[in-house]
């Protein structure tokens, strides 16, 4: 029987075969990109320059994240947040993705009068071919300068500038951003250490009460973070404490 069966099977696989090579010439090629990376000699000085030039580029991308956390209002914003979940105990809720997009949408709002103003000054002229690269990117630093400057203590700023050997400048759009950036920095942490303590206080009494009556009641063994975790969030819902938090954050910077 399986004698009788193997002509017949090879048959079957060879039209098979036959049918979908047919189909495979018959079929018009999708053209598919091809990315060459080449190192070689260049013919033009002016090659090398461009090639170091995209990976400056390159590289000035990798460190945006880096730029949105430091010279913008998220160091703040996304601090006192997190104090807020620590101080309510509710572990990993809300969750980190939670917690983090709030405070990027925050610092959008908080941050958009100064993106306007960049647009306006730099990027519209920049793009209407009124301006050179150069003037543009000077420009465009004047309002993340004042928004900084604003927000820094002069302590801080004085400290920097110390360090750096650097004289205080006479006029704040003269002021460096090597010694403004890191002073920024510590004053946004400052801040918004000043903020979670506030934030801390009244859970930090629920706490202490409610270890205080299990004690008297001789619970030894139960944890009254357990008791008094529903208190505390009863307590953060009945004041509405992501408005009045918020409301704060962003106030914080007008």
């Amino acid at each position: 029987m399986m004698k009788k069966m193997l002509p017949v099977l090879l048959a079957c696989l060879l039209f098979t075969l036959l049918c979908g090579g047919s189909m495979a010439v018959a079929q018009p090629a999708i053209p598919i990109p091809d990315i060459n990376l080449q190192v070689g000699t260049a013919d033009d000085p002016e090659q090398l320059v461009g090639t170091l030039q995209l990976l400056l580029l390159i590289s000035i991308l990798s460190l945006a994240p880096a730029f949105v956390i430091l010279m913008t209002s998220f160091t703040r914003i996304v601090i006192v947040l997190g104090f807020v979940r620590n101080a309510l105990a509710t572990q990993q809720i809300p969750p980190n993705q939670v917690v983090i997009g709030l405070a990027l949408f925050l610092t959008f709002f908080v941050m958009s009068p100064v993106l306007a103003e960049m647009n306006e000054q730099a990027l519209g002229p920049y793009r209407a071919e009124e301006i050179s690269f150069e003037e543009a990117l000077d420009m465009a630093s004047h309002p993340l300068r004042e928004f900084m400057l604003n927000n820094t203590r002069e302590k801080d700023l004085a400290l920097f500038l110390d360090v750096a050997n650097l004289e205080v400048p006479e006029e704040r759009a003269q002021t460096p951003f090597g010694a403004l950036v890191p002073a920024f920095v510590i004053s946004e942490l400052k801040t918004a250490f000043q903020m979670g303590f506030i934030i801390f206080v009244p859970f930090l009494i629920i706490d202490m009460v409610v270890a205080s009556i299990l004690m008297s009641m001789g619970m030894f063994m139960l944890p009254p973070v357990i008791v008094s975790l529903p208190f505390k969030i009863l307590l953060f819902v009945l004041v509405d404490g992501w408005y009045l938090v918020v409301q704060s954050l962003v106030q914080s910077y007008a």
